[in-house]
Protein backbone atom coordinates (compact mmCIF):
# COMPACT_ATOMS: atom_id res chain seq x y z
CA UNK A 1 0.00 0.00 0.00
CA UNK A 2 1.19 3.35 -0.89
CA UNK A 3 2.03 6.10 1.81
CA UNK A 4 -0.33 9.16 1.07
CA UNK A 5 2.77 11.54 1.85
CA UNK A 6 4.07 10.22 -1.03
CA UNK A 7 1.66 12.36 -3.12
CA UNK A 8 2.68 15.55 -1.62
CA UNK A 9 6.50 14.97 -1.64
CA UNK A 10 7.12 17.44 -3.71
CA UNK A 11 5.41 20.15 -1.75
CA UNK A 12 6.87 18.71 1.96
CA UNK A 13 10.18 18.93 -0.02
CA UNK A 14 9.89 22.33 -0.65
CA UNK A 15 8.57 23.20 2.69
CA UNK A 16 11.97 21.16 4.31
CA UNK A 17 14.25 23.39 1.70
CA UNK A 18 12.78 26.50 3.23
CA UNK A 19 12.29 25.10 6.88
CA UNK A 20 16.28 24.22 6.97
CA UNK A 21 16.92 27.59 5.10
CA UNK A 22 15.52 29.73 7.44
CA UNK A 23 16.32 27.63 10.51
CA UNK A 24 12.93 27.33 11.31
CA UNK A 25 11.13 24.66 13.04
CA UNK A 26 7.80 24.15 11.95
CA UNK A 27 4.53 21.91 13.70
CA UNK A 28 1.02 21.27 12.54
CA UNK A 29 -2.75 21.14 14.79
CA UNK A 30 -5.00 19.18 12.68
CA UNK A 31 -8.39 18.30 13.74
CA UNK A 32 -10.02 17.07 10.51
CA UNK A 33 -7.15 15.64 8.60
CA UNK A 34 -6.85 13.28 12.06
CA UNK A 35 -2.91 13.15 11.66
CA UNK A 36 -2.33 13.42 7.57
CA UNK A 37 -0.83 16.48 7.71
CA UNK A 38 1.65 15.32 10.49
CA UNK A 39 2.41 12.57 8.32
CA UNK A 40 2.91 14.34 5.19
CA UNK A 41 5.57 16.46 7.29
CA UNK A 42 7.07 13.89 8.70
CA UNK A 43 7.93 12.09 5.07
CA UNK A 44 9.73 15.58 4.07
CA UNK A 45 13.51 15.57 3.87
CA UNK A 46 15.29 15.61 7.07
CA UNK A 47 12.40 16.05 9.08
CA UNK A 48 13.85 15.44 12.83
CA UNK A 49 16.00 19.01 11.68
CA UNK A 50 12.71 21.34 11.39
CA UNK A 51 9.90 19.05 12.04
CA UNK A 52 8.75 19.66 15.97
CA UNK A 53 5.41 17.40 15.32
CA UNK A 54 2.16 17.65 15.24
CA UNK A 55 -1.21 17.63 18.24
CA UNK A 56 -4.06 15.88 16.28
CA UNK A 57 -6.67 18.10 18.28
CA UNK A 58 -9.95 15.76 17.36
CA UNK A 59 -11.99 16.40 20.34
CA UNK A 60 -13.16 19.62 21.14
CA UNK A 61 -11.50 19.60 24.43
CA UNK A 62 -8.39 18.92 23.26
CA UNK A 63 -8.11 21.83 21.56
CA UNK A 64 -9.68 23.80 24.32
CA UNK A 65 -7.36 22.91 27.09
CA UNK A 66 -4.15 21.44 25.17
CA UNK A 67 -4.10 24.77 22.48
CA UNK A 68 -5.90 27.06 24.27
CA UNK A 69 -8.63 27.53 21.50
CA UNK A 70 -11.67 29.71 22.72
CA UNK A 71 -13.34 30.31 19.63
CA UNK A 72 -17.14 29.94 19.93
CA UNK A 73 -16.87 27.31 17.20
CA UNK A 74 -14.48 24.72 16.57
CA UNK A 75 -15.12 24.60 12.77
CA UNK A 76 -13.96 28.66 11.99
CA UNK A 77 -11.66 30.94 11.24
CA UNK A 78 -10.90 31.80 14.57
CA UNK A 79 -10.84 27.98 16.02
CA UNK A 80 -8.00 27.62 13.18
CA UNK A 81 -6.31 30.44 13.67
CA UNK A 82 -6.07 29.35 17.92
CA UNK A 83 -4.58 25.75 16.44
CA UNK A 84 -1.77 27.08 15.11
CA UNK A 85 -1.02 29.70 17.26
CA UNK A 86 -1.21 27.26 20.03
CA UNK A 87 0.57 24.47 18.49
CA UNK A 88 3.69 26.66 17.91
CA UNK A 89 3.75 27.55 21.50
CA UNK A 90 3.17 23.91 22.75
CA UNK A 91 6.03 22.54 20.43
CA UNK A 92 8.19 25.38 20.55
CA UNK A 93 7.94 25.74 16.90
CA UNK A 94 8.55 29.15 14.63
CA UNK A 95 6.12 28.37 12.59
CA UNK A 96 2.79 26.11 12.31
CA UNK A 97 0.15 25.00 10.13
CA UNK A 98 -3.64 24.24 11.49
CA UNK A 99 -6.68 22.90 9.83
CA UNK A 100 -10.34 22.55 11.10
CA UNK A 101 -13.42 21.99 9.24
CA UNK A 102 -16.46 19.54 8.62
CA UNK A 103 -15.06 16.23 6.12
CA UNK A 104 -19.08 15.23 5.72
CA UNK A 105 -21.43 13.91 4.51
CA UNK A 106 -23.32 15.88 7.15
CA UNK A 107 -23.38 19.14 7.92
CA UNK A 108 -22.02 20.63 11.10
CA UNK A 109 -21.78 23.75 13.02
CA UNK A 110 -23.75 25.20 10.44
CA UNK A 111 -21.57 24.52 7.90
CA UNK A 112 -21.88 22.40 4.94
CA UNK A 113 -19.28 19.03 4.49
CA UNK A 114 -16.40 20.11 2.33
CA UNK A 115 -16.12 23.48 4.51
CA UNK A 116 -12.32 23.76 6.01
CA UNK A 117 -10.27 26.50 7.68
CA UNK A 118 -6.60 26.89 7.53
CA UNK A 119 -4.18 28.77 9.31
CA UNK A 120 -1.07 29.33 9.27
CA UNK A 121 1.89 31.34 11.87
CA UNK A 122 5.13 32.17 11.10
CA UNK A 123 6.69 33.71 14.18
CA UNK A 124 3.96 35.56 15.41
CA UNK A 125 1.62 36.81 12.41
CA UNK A 126 -1.27 34.65 11.71
CA UNK A 127 -3.03 34.14 8.50
CA UNK A 128 -6.40 31.80 8.03
CA UNK A 129 -8.46 31.20 4.68
CA UNK A 130 -11.70 29.22 4.49
CA UNK A 131 -11.49 26.64 1.98
CA UNK A 132 -14.22 24.29 0.06
CA UNK A 133 -14.17 21.17 -1.55
CA UNK A 134 -16.56 18.89 -2.93
CA UNK A 135 -16.48 15.10 -2.76
CA UNK A 136 -16.72 12.63 -0.12
CA UNK A 137 -14.44 12.79 3.17
CA UNK A 138 -11.52 11.21 2.14
CA UNK A 139 -11.71 13.69 -0.98
CA UNK A 140 -11.88 16.37 1.56
CA UNK A 141 -9.23 15.48 3.67
CA UNK A 142 -6.73 14.88 0.81
CA UNK A 143 -7.22 18.16 -0.74
CA UNK A 144 -7.30 19.56 2.76
CA UNK A 145 -3.70 18.30 3.23
CA UNK A 146 -2.62 19.52 -0.22
CA UNK A 147 -3.79 22.86 0.47
CA UNK A 148 -2.47 23.51 3.68
CA UNK A 149 0.84 21.81 3.06
CA UNK A 150 0.73 25.07 0.31
CA UNK A 151 -0.42 27.87 2.66
CA UNK A 152 2.58 26.41 4.76
CA UNK A 153 5.21 26.45 1.85
CA UNK A 154 4.05 29.68 0.79
CA UNK A 155 4.38 31.32 4.38
CA UNK A 156 7.68 30.20 4.46
CA UNK A 157 10.42 32.55 3.74
CA UNK A 158 11.94 31.47 0.11
CA UNK A 159 14.53 29.05 0.27
CA UNK A 160 18.29 30.61 -1.53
Amino acid sequence: MQDPAEQFANVAAEIARRAKAAGMTIAAAESLTSGALSNALGAGNDASDWFRGGVVAYAEGVKRELLGVTAESVTSAQCARELATGVARVLGADAAVAVTGVGGPESADGQPPGTVFAAVTVRGTTNDTRLEFHGDPSEVVHQTVRAALELLRDALPPSA
